[in-house]
């Protein structure tokens, strides 16, 4: 059997410049200028700006750059006093806030991996993961913050281990993925430039996380871009609507990351209509599509910020690709380009060359899933990590997200993207959030369904009026299920679908 053919993605029209890229035996794109380590990057703004705020908890503590250092370095060798020894791992299953950034530095300062643990895990759950990690302390809430005199573990460089994040599970068991210091660094510089961050931002930049902590997105997408940049990460503890709208003004946040159907209530909140927002200037969203109306509604409502569409994956790092604010509403549906230190290419489904499954290769990918050597056999084709998104391309390089693979609905022998349905759907009147799933069918084999979301009524007949203006008819939903409460999603924003599938009671076709 023949190994599939990678079709390598064109930066012909790629518009993020690739100055201090390089690229090493391998053929892996790697930024050639990073600080030594993360610790070895924090403490340079420890010593340039040691006084200006780096980590604010939502009604709680705020730490300057000195006092984050020195309580980090506390927790570091309170650790190695208790008989941490280097690349041992630690878990942190602190809720969102200081204590656990605080913990997090201090993991990695000691030499340690920090295991960022999903704090919404049943206590099975997270036992799983510790056993799994072999952990050697977990840090949780029935335990202090180690503290001893401070330490900084020597010679730590880019291809040590600095944490492990955990897959979100939505295709299996979840799986270990051990994240050196140069994925997180490289993850950040990507970010920074496709976002148009100044690398000297500092309290120019003041992100709000609203999303957890132990996930890549709250983790590397912001508290470490901040870090980078000598910014400030405020960190909202538990996501909560009048709370974000208030802390946009009073704490002058400059940059806001979550999903489309947050933007989407907080735009509709009547708290909203009077806060200031002036002072963003960068707006990011990504994990589910998002409808052309509510870019232009996010552009007009936060006039002096440049949108972003971002996608990419715990096994990354974080981010692959960025659609750039020029884009933004013409190409809505799109992903955008590949981030300057990534390659991206495509192993073909069928005989179209630009559309199949998306597989990455750079600096910020992982090597292989932890102590999982079937599991990482099967993530690669020809040293290129798969992403298992079907995907397609246009004439100028941008990535259009089709779909997982395992959410292609089979109809019939046609084979439909939930995602575009969903994009479709969510751009409906009254549609929030939307899931497209399979229906089993004698006939067909998979018709289509879809679980709609609002906070108020939905008149279903109007949107499937819509889709059919929008979708071929065999792509337009024959179930509908609308369903009271916001659809669940993992700390990443991602649709938990399978839970979706054993919950939704689907009730006769609608034609």
């Amino acid at each position: 059997m023949n190994a599939p053919t990678v079709t390598e993605i064109s930066r012909r029209h790629n518009p993020f410049p690739r100055d201090g890229v390089v690229f090493d035996g391998n053929g892996v794109p790697r930024y050639r200028d990073l600080p030594e380590s993360l610790p070895d990057m924090l403490k340079r703004h420890v010593d340039e700006r040691p006084d200006s705020e780096a980590v604010v908890e939502l009604g709680g503590e705020r730490l300057s750059y000195r006092e984050l250092w020195n309580r980090s370095a506390r927790v570091a060798g309170g650790l190695r006093a208790d008989g941490l020894v280097r690349g041992e791992r630690v878990a942190i299953r602190y809720p969102a806030g200081t204590k656990w950034v605080v913990a997090f530095w201090g993991v990695i300062m000691a030499g340690g991996v920090a295991v960022a643990v999903n704090t919404r895990s049943t206590a099975s759950e997270a036992r799983l993961v510790l056993d799994d990690a072999d952990v050697r302390f977990d840090l949780n809430l029935d335990v202090p913050l180690p503290d001893g005199d401070p330490y900084v573990e020597p010679g730590l460089g880019l291809r040590d281990v600095a944490a492990m994040f955990y897959t979100s599970g939505t295709s299996g068991r979840p799986k270990g993925v051990p994240t050196t210091h140069e994925a997180f660094l490289t993850s950040a510089e990507n970010l920074i430039r496709c976002g148009g961050i100044p690398g000297d931002a500092g309290a120019d930049l003041r992100t709000l996380i609203s999303v957890p902590l132990f996930h890549v997105t709250g983790c590397n997408s912001q508290l470490l871009v901040a870090a980078r940049v000598g910014g400030v990460a405020i960190i909202m503890p538990v996501l909560n609507q009048a709370e974000l709208i208030s802390a946009i003004e009073s704490e002058r946040i400059t940059c806001l990351v979550t999903v489309p159907a947050v933007y989407a209530l907080i735009a509709r909140h009547p708290q909203f209509a009077t806060t200031d927002v002036s002072q963003v200037r960068w707006l990011g969203y990504g994990g589910a599509p998002i409808a052309p109306s509510l870019v232009v509604a996010l552009q007009n409502s936060f006039p002096r910020s440049r949108v972003f569409n971002g996608y990419g994956m715990t096994e990354t790092a974080s981010t692959l690709t960025m659609l750039p604010h020029e884009e933004a509403a013409e190409h809505a549906d799109s992903v955008g380009y590949a981030a300057p230190a990534v390659d991206l290419g495509i192993v073909p489904i069928g005989d179209n060359p630009a559309y199949g499954e998306l597989v990455v290769r750079g600096a910020g990918a992982m090597t292989g899933y932890w102590r999982s050597p079937e599991a990482t056999a099967g993530a690669f084709v020809d040293g290129w990590l798969r992403t298992g998104d079907v995907v397609r391309v246009d004439a100028a390089g941008r990535v259009h997200i089709v779909d997982r693979i395992k959410d292609i609905v089979n109809r019939g022998g046609e084979n439909i993207s939930s995602t575009e349905v969903e994009g479709v759907l969510v751009s409906a009147p009254d549609v929030l959030e939307a899931a497209v799933l399979a229906v089993p069918d004698d006939v067909m084999g998979e018709k289509v369904g879809a679980v709609l979301y609002s906070d108020g009524p939905i008149d279903v007949q109007r949107v499937l009026a819509h889709c059919r203006t929008q979708l071929a008819d065999f792509k337009v939903p024959q179930y509908i299920f609308v369903s009271s409460t916001p659809l669940p999603r993992n700390a990443g924003g991602k649709l938990l679908k399978a839970q979706l599938r054993g919950a939704v009671k689907w009730g006769a076709p609608l034609r």
